[in-house]
C-alpha cells in the first residue's frame, strides 16, 4: 500500500536536536536567525513527540491487519486517536504557519532543507486542525469499516472463499452462473459497509470544509501537493491517449472470452473478466504464465533479484507475514514502522504470476524506505517523496513477473521462453491500458462522491465503469458495488496516484536504461545482477527522501516533467 523516507546538511542536524519549545512572536521572526531557531525548535519537538506515536500507530496497524482481532483493532484506533490529537495541537500549527508565512521565501533561498521540513510539517498538521471529536469519529468509522473488510469472506453454496480462491474461480471457471455467484459474493461486503461509508464521507467533507476546502477530495490532493484541476486535466489527456487502443485490445479480449464461455460478446458482463474489478487483464492467451510459478520459490526469486541489484531485502522478509490465515487482511501492503529500518510486508502468497508480481511490487516499496534512506536525512523527510513516487518504483520492479527472459536468467525453467515472453508482453500492454481506464473510474468516482455524497452512488459507479472500462452493468442490479473497493475507505483519494506512478515508473525505467545501463534498449534491459541499478536508485530517488516535491524529484531522476511518452511507448508494444 504505502511507505515513506531520506538526506541533509550537517548544520541542520544541530538544529533538529534543539529541545526548547518556547514560541516566537511575529516581530521576532522578521530576523532570519530567530526564524531558523524557531523552525528548529518546532522540528525537534515534532520528532520527540510525534515519532514514538507514529511508531505506535504503525505497530498497531500491523497487528490489527495480521490478526483481525477486536482488541487489536481497538488498540489501532486508540493509537491513531493519540497521534491525531498531537497533530491537532493548535500551538504547534500556529507556530508552523507563522514561520511558513513570514520567512518561507527567504528560507527556501538560504536553507532549502529546513524550508522543506517546515512545508511538510505544515501540510501534515493542516489536515488535523479540526475538532478532536471529529477526528475521533473519522478514525472510529474508518476502523470499523476496515475491520469489516478484514473479517468478510465471500460465501458461495455454503462455502467460505478466500480472496485467492475468488480469483482462481474467476480465472478458471467456464460456468457463467457460477462465475456470477462468485462475483456477486465478492461484492457482498459493499452492503455491509455502505451505511458507515456514506457517514464517513460526510464526516470527511465536514472536516475539509472547516479547513476551507470545497470537499475532502480537493483537500486530500492539496495536502499531497496536487491540484484537483491539474490531475483531472492529466487524466483527460490520458483518456484521449488510451481510449482507442483500449477499445481495440478489449474487443480482442471480449472475443476470446466469449468463445471460451460459449456465449455472444454482447452477453459478457462484469463476472466474465477474471478480476472482480477488471483491473487486471484476463488470461485469454494460449500460453499460461501461471504454470511456470507453480513450483517456483517466489520469495527466493525476490531475494536473489533485489540482492543482485544491490538492494537486499532479507531482513524485510524475516519481519514479514506472508501467507493466508483466518482473520488476516486478504490484501497486500508494505509498511515502514519507524523510519529507522523496521520495514515489513503483509501478503497472502499463492504460487502464481499474480503473487509474483505482487511480491516484486511490495518489496519494491520496501527498498524505497528508511532501509535505503540515509540516517542523516531528518526524520521529517526520511520518507518517500510522494505516494506516486513509491508506487512508481514498486510498479517498475513489478514488471518482471511477466518477462520470460528475466525468469530464465533468474534460473527458472521456462518451457517455451518466446511464447511466455510474447504472452507476457501482450499482458503487460493490456495491463497498462486496463490500469489507465480503471484509474479513471476510481478518480472520477471519488471526485463525484465527495462533491455530492447524496447522489445515487450506485448509478455513478456503473456510469463510470461503462464509460471508461466499457463493461456493461448487470441488468437490474442496484447494489453498492463501489463500497467493496477497500481503497475508498482505507486509502481515500489515493488511487489516481497508481496511474501517475505508472507514468513515473515508465520514465524512471527509461532513465535507468539511458543513464545507469549506458544507453541500453528499455525494452530488453532486465537489471539482473547489475548493481548500477541499485546505485542509480539510491542516488537519484531514495537518497533524496522527501527533500524534493514529486515534481522536482521527477525532473531530477528522469530529466523531464511527468508525462505519458514513455508510458505510450510501452503500451504500444506489439
Amino acid at each position: 500500500m504505502m511507505n515513506f523516507r531520506f538526506l541533509v546538511l550537517g548544520a541542520l542536524l544541530l538544529m533538529v536536536r534543539l529541545t526548547s519549545t518556547t514560541p516566537v512572536t511575529s516581530a521576532e521572526l522578521s530576523h532570519e536567525p530567530d526564524a531558523v531557531k524557531e523552525a528548529g525548535r518546532i522540528i525537534a519537538d515534532y520528532e520527540a513527540r510525534i515519532g514514538p506515536l507514529e511508531k505506535a500507530v504503525g505497530m498497531a496497524w500491523w497487528n490489527a491487519n495480521v490478526t483481525g482481532r477486536d482488541e487489536d483493532f481497538k488498540q489501532k484506533e486508540d493509537a491513531q486517536n493519540k497521534l491525531d490529537a498531537e497533530l491537532a495541537n493548535p500551538d504547534r500549527y500556529a507556530r508552523l504557519k507563522r514561520v511558513r508565512e513570514t520567512m518561507q521565501a527567504d528560507l527556501k533561498k538560504r536553507d532549502p532543507m529546513l524550508a522543506r521540513q517546515v512545508e511538510v510539517l505544515y501540510l501534515i498538521h493542516l489536515e488535523k486542525q479540526v475538532d478532536t471529536e471529529l477526528l475521533k469519529s473519522m478514525s472510529a468509522k474508518g476502523n470499523a469499516i476496515e475491520q469489516a473488510f478484514n473479517v468478510y469472506r465471500p460465501r458461495v453454496d455454503g462455502k467460505e472463499l478466500t480472496d485467492s480462491e475468488v480469483r482462481k474461480l474467476l480465472k478458471e471457471s467456464k460456468d457463467s452462473a457460477r462465475r456470477r455467484a462468485v462475483w456477486e459474493a465478492s461484492k457482498g461486503v459493499g452492503p455491509v459497509v455502505e451505511k458507515e461509508l456514506k457517514e464517513l464521507v460526510k464526516i470527511r467533507n465536514e472536516a475539509a470544509r472547516k479547513l476551507g476546502f470545497r470537499d475532502y477530495h480537493v483537500m486530500m490532493l492539496a495536502l499531497n501537493e496536487q491540484k484537483q484541476e491539474d490531475v483531472i486535466k492529466l487524466f483527460d489527456q490520458l483518456d484521449d491517449l488510451t481510449r482507442t487502443p483500449f477499445a481495440k485490445v478489449k474487443a480482442e479480449m471480449d472475443d476470446a472470452l466469449a468463445k471460451s464461455y460459449g456465449i455472444k460478446v454482447d452477453e459478457l458482463r462484469p463476472w466474465h473478466y477474471h478480476d472482480p474489478f477488471f483491473q487486471e487483464p484476463p488470461a485469454v492467451f494460449a500460453t499460461s504464465i501461471d504454470e511456470v510459478y507453480a513450483k517456483a520459490d517466489l520469495l527466493k526469486l525476490c531475494e536473489d533479484f533485489y540482492r543482485g541489484i544491490g538492494l537486499p531485502i532479507d531482513d524485510v522478509i524475516a519481519r514479514s507475514d506472508l501467507y493466508e490465515k483466518q482473520g488476516k487482511s486478504p490484501h497486500a501492503f508494505c509498511i515502514d514502522i519507524d523510519r529507522a529500518g523496521d520495514v515489513r510486508v503483509l501478503a497472502n502468497i499463492v504460487p502464481n504470476e499474480y503473487w509474483m508480481g505482487t511480491m516484486l511490487h511490495e518489496l519494491g516499496h520496501s527498498v524505497y524506505s528508511s532501509r535505503n534512506i540515509p540516517r542523516t536525512m531528518p526524520y521529517v523527510l526520511r520518507t518517500d517523496a510522494h505516494i506516486l513516487a513509491t508506487e512508481g518504483v514498486a510498479m517498475m520492479f513489478e514488471r518482471w513477473s511477466k518477462n520470460g527472459a528475466w525468469l530464465e536468467k533468474m534460473g527458472v525453467k521456462v518451457e517455451d521462453p518466446k511464447a511466455f515472453t510474447d504472452t507476457g508482453s501482450r499482458m503487460r500492454r493490456n495491463f497498462l491500458l486496463i490500469l489507465s481506464r480503471w484509474c479513471q473510474v476510481m478518480l472520477r468516482f471519488e471526485q463525484g462522491m465527495y462533491a455530492n455524497p447524496d447522489q445515487d452512488l450506485n448509478k455513478l459507479w456503473w456510469d463510470l465503469v461503462e464509460k471508461y472500462q466499457m463493461i456493461k452493468r448487470p441488468e437490474g442490479r442496484n447494489a453498492p458495488d463501489y463500497a467493496s473497493k477497500i481503497h475508498i475507505i482505507s486509502a481515500p483519494c489515493y488511487y489516481h496516484n497508481y496511474m501517475m506512478g505508472q507514468l513515473f515508473a515508465c520514465q524512471l525505467h527509461a532513465a535507468i536504461a539511458r543513464d545507469a545501463l549506458k544507453g541500453a534498449d528499455p525494452a530488453s534491459c532486465l537489471y539482473i545482477g547489475n548493481k548500477d541499478v541499485g546505485r542509480f536508485m539510491k542516488d537519484k530517488v531514495f537518497g533524496l527522501g522527501r527533500s524534493l516535491s514529486w515534481k522536482d524529484l521527477t525532473r531530477y531522476a528522469t530529466g523531464e516533467e511527468l508525462n505519458a511518452k514513455a508510458f505510450a511507448n510501452e503500451f504500444s508494444v506489439k
